[in-house]
C-alpha cells in the first residue's frame, strides 16, 4: 500500500544479544501474521533447512554454509519462541551442561593418567556416554 510505512520490526534493538534479538524479530513478524500456526510447522522448517544445509556443505562454498546455519539457528529461536523459552537462557543452560559434562569426562580420563589428547574419540564418547548415565541414575 502507497504511504504505508514499515513498523512491525521497527524499534528492536541492533544491540541486544543474537539470540535474544532474533526472538524478538519472530514475536514481531508473529503480531502481524507472519508466523507458522503451531511448533510443527517450525519442525518442518528446521527439517528444511537443514537439508538446504546440507547442500550448502556440499556446495563447499563458505558463505552459503554461513548463510544455511543462520536461517537453521533463526529457525531453531522460533521454536523456542513457539514453546515459550528463552533461547538465550536455553542456550546459557545447556552450555553449562555441557561444561560440567565436559570437565567430568576430563576427569575421568585423568583418573587414568591420561589427557583427552591422547585418548581418541571413541574413548572420549565412551566417557562422554557414562557421564550422562551418571547423571541420569543421580
Amino acid at each position: 500500500m502507497i504511504g504505508v510505512e514499515p513498523r512491525a520490526l521497527a524499534g528492536v534493538a541492533k544491540a541486544l544479544p543474537a539470540l535474544k534479538r532474533a526472538q524478538k524479530l519472530g514475536k514481531r513478524a508473529s503480531r502481524v501474521g507472519f508466523d507458522w500456526p503451531d511448533r510443527r510447522g517450525v519442525n518442518l522448517k528446521i527439517h528444511e533447512e537443514l537439508g538446504e544445509l546440507e547442500e550448502a556443505v556440499g556446495s563447499r562454498d563458505p558463505g552459503k554454509v554461513e548463510e544455511e546455519l543462520g536461517d537453521l539457528l533463526f529457525t531453531v529461536v522460533n521454536l523456542c519462541r513457539h514453546e515459550g523459552v528463552d533461547a538465550e537462557g536455553v542456550l546459557r543452560s545447556a552450555n553449562a551442561k555441557f561444561e560440567n559434562r565436559f570437565r567430568r569426562l576430563e576427569s575421568r580420563i585423568a583418573e587414568e593418567g591420561r589427557s583427552p589428547e591422547e585418548v581418541g574419540i571413541e574413548k572420549l564418547e565412551k566417557a562422554w556416554e557414562a557421564v550422562k548415565t551418571e547423571e541420569d541414575g543421580a
